[in-house]
């Protein structure tokens, strides 16, 4: 019985695809292991959405070959697809399989033997037209579902549509079976994910569903206690979906919303398709209806062309919105994207003061959306991720709370009083003994 092992670079889809392989390994006979333990083949999954994917998985051959110097190296993923000869150089790689190819690598490589030179199996991308089924498996708490998969938008900065093609959808059936067979496995909490999860319902180019038809579907799904909606564009995040959430008691009042920027200009340049009108339009929704629900954003600084008025429009606007939390990207020029060749390019210096400056707003609105919450109750699922006897756990709109470790609250939801903060930001709650209400 060979061994095999897993690494896994960038977001929770990448997560739910390598889950996926590795069970086909499984029922192949492979024995799935952990990194260190010397396994006879190593897989990784890539991302692209950084500059520098070639450093982490060059890192990553590297260090698992410390740990098995004989081992077969494959790599997968979206950088795969995207470079898929440069990687084939990168030493100790045996293997390169492109989007098309990666959930039939058992079959392709068969025998796993080294050959003289790397084998690189990457069609173009007009060929990953499939749609295949991916969740997450081996966290008791959560798990992520794969529900869509490619794009068929256009942005200036993004490699997306590239390396995973075209956008296309699971059929809502398939997806419930699916949250059927997690909740068989004890798992209370699914993450809804995708490359544009919004634009779920696209078959063979053909819109046949709908995101909407698809959560009010989920919302009916036994055994899972909570299902989160990872990401999804705000032109597609619909007032229906918004009022649906706010009454379900499945689908948590948290939603990550992408923006990338706060001014009109820069994204007609991004070619994004809204404006910061609608942006604000959709927290002003969500908030009328879920005045403590939690949102996160997503947003790109130093975008060529942006100059220092353009960024402090971005962060006035942001600083005004009442949202909880920023993920912040300083630009990084893509191959074959449109934004490289635009006018107005921004130093790397100003582009990292600019995230800087949006880091720290978002410490600062993470902040005061926790302080207002406090003294309010709500349901708390645990984690069975344990540091020096404290665990931790979310509640419905995604305030992680700490408590003393008891394996009895390990996947089991408790009703807490959010009482305060920690030096840390976290929050310390109290337990509660009747009902809690959605707020």
């Amino acid at each position: 019985m060979k061994k095999v092992a897993f690494y896994t670079l960038g977001c929770k889809l990448n997560y739910s695809e390598t889950s996926t392989i590795g069970r086909i390994f499984q029922e192949r006979g492979f024995e799935k292991v952990e990194f260190t333990d010397t396994p006879d083949i190593y897989v990784i999954n890539t991302c692209s959405v950084t500059d520098n994917a070639d450093k982490k998985c060059r890192k990553i051959v590297k260090e698992a070959l410390k740990h098995s110097p004989n081992a077969f190296v494959t790599i997968v993923g979206c950088y795969a697809q995207l470079k898929p000869k440069e990687i084939a150089e990168i030493p100790g790689v045996d293997a390169v399989l492109g989007a098309a190819e990666k959930f039939q690598l058992v079959d392709i490589l068969a025998t796993f033997e080294k050959k003289d030179k790397a084998q690189v199996y990457a069609s173009p991308i007009s060929e990953a037209n499939t749609f295949h089924n991916s969740y997450s498996f081996g966290d008791r708490t959560r798990t992520f579902l794969k529900v869509q998969d490619g794009c068929d938008y256009s942005c200036t900065f993004c490699t997306i549509p590239l390396a995973r093609g075209n956008s296309r959808s699971d059929t809502i059936a398939n997806v419930v079976r699916s949250a059927n067979e997690i909740a068989e496995s004890g798992v209370r909490e699914i993450v809804l994910t995708g490359v544009n999860t919004g634009d779920f319902g696209l078959q063979d180019g053909k819109r046949v569903e709908s995101f909407y038809e698809l959560v009010q579907a989920l919302d009916q799904v036994a055994g899972i206690d909570r299902f989160r909606i990872s990401s999804i564009e705000p032109n597609l995040l619909k007032d229906e979906i918004i009022a649906f959430v706010a009454q379900s008691n499945r689908f948590m009042p948290h939603f990550h919303v992408p923006l990338q920027s706060g001014s009109n200009k820069i994204l007609k340049l991004m070619r994004r398709r809204y404006q910061r009108e609608l942006y604000a339009d959709r927290v002003t929704q969500i908030k009328g209806l879920m005045p403590h629900c939690c949102i996160g954003v997503d947003v790109i600084v130093g975008f060529p062309g942006e100059t220092e008025e353009d960024f402090l429009e971005t962060y006035n606007f942001l600083n005004e919105l009442d949202v909880s939390y920023l993920h912040v990207f300083p630009y990084s020029e893509r191959e074959n994207t449109a934004a490289p060749s635009l006018p107005g390019k921004v130093g790397i210096k100003d582009r990292n003061r600019r995230a800087d400056m949006l880091r720290i707003l978002s410490e600062k609105k993470k902040r005061h959306f926790y302080e207002q919450n406090i003294g309010l109750e709500f349901t708390v699922l645990f984690e069975d991720d344990v540091k020096d006897g404290v665990m931790e756990g979310w509640t419905e709109n995604y305030v992680r709370v700490v408590a003393k470790y008891d394996p009895v609250l390990v996947n089991e939801t408790k009703h807490v009083r959010l009482t305060r903060l920690t030096p840390e930001g976290l929050m310390e709650a109290e337990e509660t003994y009747h009902e809690v209400l959605r707020h």
